[in-house]
């Protein structure tokens, strides 16, 4: 799989109540499936794979056919004609597929997936599924909770998985973009997403960063080495750090606890959401017992194990940075804070940003694209080419007012 360029990878999208009038979502899904098959015929499976990896492509393409710029509800758009026009047994005949979606959808990857495991890897489809659930849900812990999860799968074994969660207390959803190359699985030992772009951004324990690649080795190291009852001694320690509380040390000692609280004060303020004391320590002692017993060896197994969840990982996290000095990473995914906003005057917004959707004019791009998919289909390039002709003037003109590498937000 060609590497996505990185504008972004994951996406904050503000929650929008209401739904998309029929008459618009019709043509959303006759227009979105023209092109992708566009992309698909002309440049391969693999190509529209690629392409949906980079979050601001993806929402360029939920703003060119008709939907809101900014709504959480692109997600579950773009899933659903993606997936209307590459359902399952597609990848039969089509080298692509879509599995997964929203809800209830997002937990029939597997069932999916057996349906196609004639001509696809059903145990790799399933293992990249669980793991990018358990990297986004419990290696990363940002506030947001999954509700969106699906893969877009090629022929060729190249996989993409696409989700997005919900923070109920900020109202906003976030998009995740995994690839999933050839052969592989997602995974911690690299950065898993093509990117992250967000509306805000939050510090968060990030154990899915490169930059906690010690605190993930001090992690292991703990649940293998420490008793159960030593490590909730270990942890009950960090509570008591968490709430300022005087050791019984320092009662004895007479020495000033005032420089430890002030700079543990500091690290509750600035990421308040990792920094707090854990409350169920008999949850995590049990899940400590049972991942001692297990000898795991590597993070990635131990995040995928049944019942290792985000707190009993926090936990852990809280020890090795606490008690150890092993600090993870608490930088929040986003690489850049960008929008495809340029890409809603396609056709207008169906919320009337940046002008209300004219239908008229996409029921022309539809037949535009009709047209072209049936030249390619008998060889024909002529539009192909006035079309390339026509992006190569639109990207002189974007440089030319500074939208792409004129511009300080643009990030190569």
């Amino acid at each position: 799989m060609r590497p996505v360029t990185r504008y972004s990878g994951v996406a904050d999208l503000p929650l929008h109540n209401g739904h998309v009038p029929p008459y618009l979502f019709e043509r959303m899904r006759v227009l979105g499936g023209l092109i992708a098959r566009y992309i698909v015929e002309y440049y391969g499976p693999g190509e529209l794979v690629r392409r949906l990896g980079d979050p601001f492509w993806f929402q360029a393409f939920n703003n060119v056919i008709g939907m809101d710029w900014d709504s959480s509800g692109s997600t579950t758009v773009v899933v659903y004609v993606l997936k209307n026009t590459f359902p399952p047994g597609s990848l039969r005949d089509n080298g692509i597929a879509v599995l997964g979606g929203k809800g209830r959808d997002s937990r029939a990857v597997a069932e999916e997936a057996k349906a196609i495991s004639d001509v696809a890897d059903y145990e790799r489809i399933v293992g990249a599924s669980r793991m990018a659930a358990k990297i986004d849900g419990v290696a990363l812990q940002d506030g947001y909770s999954i509700y969106i999860h699906s893969l877009i799968v090629d022929s060729d074994g190249d996989m993409l998985v696409v989700q997005q969660g919900l923070n109920e207390d900020s109202g906003m959803a976030r998009r995740y973009h995994l690839p999933v190359p050839k052969g592989s699985l997602p995974t911690t030992r690299v950065e898993p997403h093509s990117g992250v772009a967000s509306m805000k951004i939050e510090l968060s324990l990030n154990l899915a960063n490169p930059g906690s690649r010690e605190a993930r080795r001090a992690i292991l190291d703990i649940v293998s080495s420490t008793p159960p009852g030593s490590l909730l001694n270990s942890l009950g320690e960090a509570n008591r750090i968490l709430r300022g509380e005087p050791s019984i040390l320092s009662w004895v000692t007479g020495g000033a606890q005032g420089d430890t609280w002030s700079r543990v004060r500091q690290l509750t303020e600035v990421c308040p959401r990792y920094y707090r004391p854990v409350a169920n320590l008999r949850l995590v002692g049990k899940a400590a017992s049972e991942i001692k017993k297990l000898g795991v060896r590597e993070f990635d197994e131990l995040i995928g194990l049944p019942g290792v969840g985000a707190e009993t990982i926090r936990a852990l996290a809280l020890v090795a940075d606490l008690i150890y000095g092993y600090r993870p990473s608490l930088r929040d995914p986003t690489t850049s804070i960008m929008d495809p906003f340029l890409y809603a005057y396609a056709h207008g917004g169906k919320d009337g940003v940046p002008y209300p959707v004219r239908v008229e004019h996409i029921d022309r791009t539809i037949e535009f694209f009709a047209s072209m998919l049936d030249e390619v289909k008998v060889g024909a390039r002529d539009r192909e080419h006035m079309l390339r002709r026509l992006a190569s003037f639109a990207d002189r003109v974007k440089r030319a007012i500074g939208f792409l590498e004129g511009s300080s937000d643009y990030i190569p």
